[in-house]
């Protein structure tokens, strides 16, 4: 299948694996790389530049497909040495870069100086926009639905995505909700030119978490996620567990005077407690509602194997038999 994500970023299939903390390995992103689709490095999984350059050098061992990695720019009271990171990823050789949080505008120029496409994460049709306009090449558009920080706007992917589309002149991937070959089909219908998948990712072989984070995944229903740290503007999509519980009975006693602080330890370094170790009633760790789509952990070349061959039989029987049989006469009355 050949679109503008494909041809952009050099890869077999339009389908992209979206930067995870504590999921972006070298294992998952050679992984999915080695399978035709673009694998993603979480960077600020990394704890310093240096360790980013080490992951990188482990991830070009494991493949010598395209493969990108994730800077995520939080507001922080101090803030990582993004300049260094960027640094790590140039020397490194890797020439994909995908941003989320704030805007990437101050690092774009680093970025661009050395050949780096960029698709920016957004999770509305003004912030693709602004994307657009500060020079990112793709930009990776977020529903409602998604796993991790949606926005504050709640509008999910079939509103979403067409409007995207309507506006935007860079191409896009569809990001939140995404699962297989459906989720495929129905994206590139409404616009998009691939699709971006975070939570499925997790339940696959390769994904280098606990084997009791990808089997509460595949156990949760698409009602099982919980929206935190509304008040705070700064929301965020979590599979629910105990740990969450206690930050929504602390958000509903605070209101509107909550402060970060009041659920910091059930938000705060909780990740590799739950990624790493499998306590997954330790805190609040991102997942999207398309947990309800994911019934199994198959490796990740299964997965993308079955995506991509279940797409074609989609499109080439489904809808253009849909077509076929609306063209076919009526059969004549004698």
């Amino acid at each position: 299948m050949k679109t503008a994500i494909t041809e952009m970023f050099g890869i077999e299939h339009p389908i992209i694996q979206g930067g995870m903390h504590f999921v972006g390995f070298a294992e998952l992103a050679s992984a999915v790389s080695n399978a035709g689709g673009l694998g993603i490095i979480t960077g600020l999984t990394q704890k310093t530049p240096e360790l980013l350059a080490r992951e990188i050098a482990r991830c070009h061992d494991m493949t010598d497909k395209p493969f990108g990695v994730n800077l995520t720019f939080l507001p922080a009271l101090k803030a990582p040495p993004y300049p260094e990171y960027i640094a790590a990823i140039v020397e490194g050789g890797v020439k994909i870069v995908e941003t989320a949080g704030r805007s990437p505008e101050q690092y774009m120029p680093a970025l661009k100086a050395a050949a780096i496409k960029v698709i920016h994460k957004c999770t509305s049709v003004r912030h693709s926009l602004k994307a657009e306009r500060i020079g990112c090449d793709a930009v990776s558009v977020d529903g409602f639905e998604c796993g991790g920080h949606p926005g504050e706007d709640d509008v999910p992917n079939f509103i979403l995505l067409p409007r995207a589309g309507d506006e935007l002149k860079i191409p896009f991937v569809a990001s939140g909700g995404m699962a297989d070959a459906r989720s495929l089909v129905a994206a590139l219908a409404l616009g998009a030119a691939g699709m971006n998948m975070g939570t499925r990712f997790i339940a696959t072989k390769e994904a280098p978490v606990h084997d009791r984070v990808k089997l509460a995944i595949v156990a949760a229903s698409e009602l099982d996620t919980r929206l935190i740290m509304r008040a705070l503007r700064n929301t965020e999509r979590v599979l629910n567990n105990p740990g969450v519980e206690r930050i929504v009975q602390i958000e509903r006693a605070k209101g509107a005077a909550l402060t970060f602080a009041d659920i910091q330890e059930q938000v705060a370094g909780v990740y590799p407690r739950i990624m790493l170790e499998g306590d997954v009633d330790a805190g609040a760790f991102s997942c999207g509602m398309v947990a309800g789509l994911i019934n199994d952990i198959p490796t990740v070349a299964e997965l993308i194997d079955r995506i991509m061959a279940d797409a074609e039989r989609l499109i080439r029987d489904r809808l253009m038999g849909l077509l076929e049989n609306a063209a076919a006469p009526a059969a004549k009355v004698a």
